[in-house]
C-alpha cells in the first residue's frame, strides 16, 4: 500500500519539482520504504512506497517499455498472477514481478476498460503521453482513497487531501454543505468533501483529464436481485464458503508476512478461520481490548485465538489513550468524526507495525454485504410496529435488539413502547431504515452558529441524497434498499476511511478485506433477504457457511457493534472537572467564535457537562466528539497547515 500524488498544468508549476516532492512528503507514512518521481513538462507523478510485492523491483512511478505510459499506484491487484500470465501469452514483456506493471500492460491492451479485469483495492493515476491523457481510477467499493481539485494552476490529485493543500494555490476552507451532510449522514456525499473545492473520486468510478476537460464515469455499481432464495440455502452456503476461501487465498499473496485482526466477533473470526483452512500453520492475530468492560471483547478474542491456534497480540486501550491520540486521529481522517471509534484502531495498527507486520486481513464489509447491522433489524421491527401499534411484543423486541445497551434494558415498558415511533410518512420514505439515525444526528445542528444556519437554510441533505439514488433503487426490496444506503455511503465514507485506510496507513499498515472481493459482493447481492437475516438472526448464511470452522459461542453470540468510550475519553487522567488542555482550548468560547461554525454558548454548556462526567446520552456524546473533531480540522488544516514549499 502506498501514497500517490501529482499534477497536470500548463504554467510554472511544471518546472517546480519541489511542489511534487512536498505533496508526497505530506503522506510519507503511507509509503516509508521508497519515494519516486516522474516529471514530463506539464505533468508530474509522485509515489511513496510501502513494499509488499516484488520488494526489490516494484518502485514507482513505473512505465512501459517505450516510456509512453506511466503509472503511480496505491493498492493491490490480487489476481495479478493470472492477469500477468494472460498478458504474457498476448506478447507483453515484463521487467518486474509486481502487480503495478500488470496494470500498465493491461491499460495498453484495453485502455480505460482495464479496470473491469482487476480484482483488488486501488487508486491509481496513469499518464498516457501519446494521447496526453491522465486516467484516474478507484476500486469498486472505495477501499483506497483518491482526491482531486482544479485550480488556476491546473489539475491536482492525491491519496490524501493534505497533498493537495500542500500546494499554495489550493484554497483552504470548510464546505458548509459538506458539514451539513456530515452532521446528517455521518459522511459527506461523494464527490463532496469537507474542504471547499476538493473532490473525492467516488468508488467504482474512473476519471479522464484530456485537453483540460474532466470526465468522470462509473465502471461498476451495486445492484440487488434475489436470484437465490431460501430454497437454495445449501447451494448458497457452499458457494459463499468457496468464494470466501478464494477471496482469502488471493489476499494472502505477499512477499511480507500477513496477519489478521481478531475482534472476537463473527466476521474477523471467519476470516482467520479461512486462513487456517487454507493451510497456514502460523498466523499472528491482533486485537483491541478496553479497560472499560462495557466495550471489552477480549474474552471472545481469547476463545477465537485458542480455537484457531493463532499467536495473538493485543493493545489495551484506556479512555485517556483515546483522548491523547485523538488529534493525530483527526489529522489522518482529514474530516470530522462523530464517534471516537477510530482512535483504538489507530493504536491497533501501531501495535501491528511494531510487531513487524505490514499487512492484515480483516472482517470489514461483512455487515454491509451479508446483512449484519442492527439497523436492518431495527427496520424490520419498526415496520412490524407500524403494522401492529398495540402489540405487547414491542418492548420485548427492543430489548432483544440491543442486549448490550444496559440503560435501555432497564427502561420501563411504557418508554420502550414509544421508542422508535413510526410516523405515517416514514413508511413511504426511501430512507425508512435510516430515519432514526439521521434524525438523531441532524439534531446536533442545534449547535451550529446562526451564521452557519443562515447559510444552510436552503440546504436539504436528504433531498440531495434522494435525487442521486439510482433509478433501480425503487425496484429493490426494503432490505436491499437499507443495504445499499450502508454499502454505498457509510462503508466507503466512514468504515473504510476514518476507521479503515486512514487508521491503518497512519502506521504504514495495509488492510485487506476478503468480504469486499467484488465476486463475494455480487454473489451476496443476488441472495434473498431471508438468507441474510432469518427473522432477526443476522448474517444467517454466513453463520451456516462457517459451521464448525469457528467456535459455537462466537457463531451464536448476539452481535455487539464495535464501540469505544466517547466524551469521557477527554478528561485529564482520572480527575473530574478537568478536560485535556487541547480540548479546553479548542472548545473555548474564543476558539469557537473564531472558527465561526458553532454557537459558543451551547458548546460551553456541553463542555461543562463533559467536565462533570454528565454526558451519558448518544446525542450529546456525538455532539461533543463531532464539534471537537471539527474544531481540530479547522485548527490543523485551515489555520495551521504546514504547506510551505
Amino acid at each position: 500500500m502506498c501514497g500517490i500524488a501529482g499534477f497536470v498544468t500548463q504554467n510554472s508549476m511544471s518546472c517546480d519539482s519541489r511542489i511534487l516532492r512536498h505533496m508526497i512528503a505530506m503522506v510519507n507514512y503511507r509509503g516509508p520504504d521508497h519515494s519516486g518521481f516522474h516529471v514530463d513538462g506539464s505533468v508530474g507523478l509522485a509515489h511513496a512506497r510501502l513494499s509488499i510485492l516484488d520488494l526489490g523491483g516494484g518502485n514507482q512511478p513505473m512505465c512501459n517499455e517505450d516510456k509512453t505510459v506511466w503509472i503511480t499506484f496505491n493498492g493491490e491487484i490480487f489476481n495479478y498472477v493470472e492477469l500477468r500470465d494472460d498478458l504474457i501469452k498476448k506478447g507483453h514483456r515484463f521487467r518486474t514481478q509486481s502487480d503495478t506493471e500488470v496494470i500498465v500492460h493491461l491499460y495498453e491492451e484495453k485502455g480505460e476498460d482495464c479496470v473491469q479485469d482487476l480484482n483488488g483495492q486501488w487508486a491509481f493515476a496513469i499518464w498516457d503521453s501519446k494521447s496526453r491523457r491522465l486516467f484516474l481510477s478507484r476500486d469498486r467499493l472505495g477501499v483506497r482513497p483518491l482526491f482531486y481539485t482544479k485550480t488556476g494552476d491546473g489539475f491536482l490529485f492525491g491519496s490524501e487531501i493534505k497533498s493537495l493543500l500542500a500546494v499554495p494555490s489550493v484554497r483552504r476552507a470548510i464546505d458548509l454543505e459538506a458539514l451539513d451532510e456530515l452532521f446528517t449522514f455521518w459522511v459527506t456525499l461523494s464527490p463532496r468533501t469537507i474542504f471547499f473545492g476538493i473532490s473525492e473520486l467516488p468508488p467504482g468510478h474512473s476519471l479522464v483529464l484530456e485537453q483540460g476537460e474532466v470526465r468522470v464515469r462509473p465502471y461498476w455499481e451495486l445492484d440487488y436481485h434475489s436470484s437465490l432464495g431460501a430454497e437454495n440455502e445449501e447451494e448458497a452456503r457452499k458457494m459463499l464458503l468457496d468464494l470466501l476461501l478464494d477471496a482469502t487465498r488471493i489476499r494472502l499473496r505477499s512477499d511480507v508476512p500477513v496477519g489478521a485482526y481478531l475482534s472476537g466477533g463473527l466476521d474477523s473470526t471467519v476470516i482467520a478461520a479461512m486462513v487456517k483452512k487454507l493451510g497456514t500453520t502460523h498466523l499472528r492475530t491482533f486485537s483491541v481490548a478496553f479497560e472499560d468492560k462495557e466495550f471489552d471483547e477480549s474474552s471472545f478474542q481469547n476463545e477465537a485465538s485458542e480455537y484457531l491456534k493463532t499467536e495473538h497480540r493485543r493493545v489495551c486501550c484506556s479512555s485517556q489513550d483515546i483522548g491523547r491520540v485523538f488529534p493525530e486521529v483527526v489529522w489522518h481522517t482529514e474530516k470530522p468524526v462523530l464517534r471516537t471509534a477510530s482512535a483504538p484502531l489507530f493504536l491497533l495498527s501501531k501495535l501491528v507495525r511494531e510487531q513487524g507486520y505490514k499487512v492484515v486481513l480483516t472482517g470489514e464489509g461483512s455487515d454491509e454485504v451479508l446483512g449484519g447491522y442492527d439497523i436492518f433489524k431495527e427496520a424490520k421491527i419498526r415496520r412490524f410496529w407500524a403494522k401492529y401499534p398495540e402489540s405487547k411484543f414491542r418492548p420485548i423486541l427492543l430489548r432483544r435488539l440491543y442486549p448490550y445497551m444496559k440503560n435501555l434494558q432497564s427502561q420501563p415498558d411504557a418508554y420502550l413502547r414509544a421508542f422508535f415511533h413510526v410516523r405515517k410518512d416514514d413508511l413511504d420514505s426511501p430512507f425508512f431504515s435510516h430515519l432514526p439515525r439521521w434524525d438523531m444526528t441532524s439534531k446536533l445542528k442545534i449547535f451550529f452558529s446562526k451564521e452557519t444556519r443562515d447559510q444552510l437554510k436552503h440546504c436539504n441533505a436528504m433531498g440531495h441524497l434522494e435525487a442521486e439514488l439510482p433509478s433501480r433503487f425503487w425496484q429493490w426490496d426494503h432490505f436491499s434498499q437499507s443495504q445499499y444506503l450502508e454499502a454505498a455511503y457509510l462503508l466507503p465514507g466512514y468504515i473504510l476511511s476514518s476507521q479503515g485506510d486512514r487508521m491503518a496507513m497512519a502506521h504504514s499498515v495495509e488492510g485487506r478485506f476478503p468480504f469486499l472481493d467484488y465476486r463475494v459482493v455480487e454473489f451476496a447481492s443476488g441472495l434473498s433477504p431471508q438468507l441474510k437475516m432469518k427473522v432477526l438472526d443476522e448474517k444467517y448464511l454466513l453463520k451456516a457457511a462457517a459451521g464448525d470452522l469457528i467456535p459455537h459461542t462466537i457463531r451464536s453470540r448476539p452481535k455487539q457493534p464495535y464501540r469505544a468510550p466517547d466524551s469521557q475519553s477527554f478528561l485529564e487522567g482520572k480527575r473530574a472537572n478537568v478536560l485535556m488542555e487541547y480540548v479546553e482550548e479548542l472548545l473555548s468560547p474564543r476558539s469557537i467564535a473564531e472558527a465561526g461554525l458553532f454557537d459558543p454558548e451551547p458548546v460551553s454548556k456541553l463542555a461543562a457537562k463533559a467536565r462533570e462526567g454528565q454526558i451519558i446520552g448518544v446525542k450529546d456524546n456525538m455532539a461533543f466528539v463531532g464539534i471537537l473533531s471539527t474544531q481540530l480540522v479547522v485548527d490543523r488544516f485551515i489555520k495551521n497547515f504546514p504547506r510551505s514549499v
